[in-house]
């Protein structure tokens, strides 16, 4: 009986044993961990004089940082996806972002993609054109940087992908609600529609 039970219970060993799954790991090329390293701190700064409050005496690269400039913060808990897929995932996004007097912006913003894959997009690029078509707090937006995040086996659901690392382009609309606070979508190529709120950073 014993030897029975052994022998029904082989197979299903065996099974477990193939279903085992290793991670792929993906090497990052010394150029992305260079903009990443750049980027880090930049990004670090900004919260830390944030939560630090008027009580802390913020460095003077911090105040260079959003002197003279509008800076907000971003949050997206939604995004609509055109050809919604059993591989799609929630995205959640977290950023900041700076307008300059010249109403040039630029900022970075933290995600899961589509496929639940960490991603991190960095504009250093963009423009705002405020009351377009004569309508009082719309504006039109554009933001132009770097994308690093769709890695195998998601490398081709963006173009020009290297390695994790892309060009982006991102149009949007935005309508500001009241002094400070606005919302935006933005227009994810042919894929999706992003729904963000934005909000002052002091």
């Amino acid at each position: 009986m014993t030897k029975k039970i052994r022998n029904q219970a082989a197979p299903l060993l065996a099974v477990r044993k193939r279903a085992a799954v290793t991670l792929p790991t993906h090497r990052v090329s010394k150029l992305t961990l260079v903009f990443m390293n750049k980027l880090i701190p930049i990004a670090f700064g900004l919260i830390v004089a944030q939560l630090g409050g008027t009580a802390m005496a913020a460095p003077d690269f911090l105040s260079d940082l959003t002197r003279d400039k509008v800076v907000s913060w971003q949050f997206s808990s939604y995004t609509h996806h055109f050809s919604p897929s059993d591989d799609h995932k929630q995205v959640l996004m977290l950023g900041l972002e700076r307008e300059h007097p010249n109403a040039k912006v630029d900022g970075i913003t933290l995600f899961t993609n589509s496929f639940g894959q960490p991603t991190v997009y960095v504009y250093p690029w963009g423009g705002v054109y405020h009351d377009i078509g004569g309508i009082k707090r719309l504006s039109f937006k554009w933001t132009a940087g770097l994308l690093y995040g769709y890695r195998d086996p998601y490398e081709d659901k963006v173009p020009l992908n290297y390695k994790g690392l892309s060009p982006a382009l991102i149009p949007a609309l935005v309508y500001e609600f009241k002094p400070g606070w606005s919302a935006q979508v933005n227009i994810l190529g042919t894929a999706a529609l992003m729904f963000q709120l934005n909000a002052p950073f002091n």
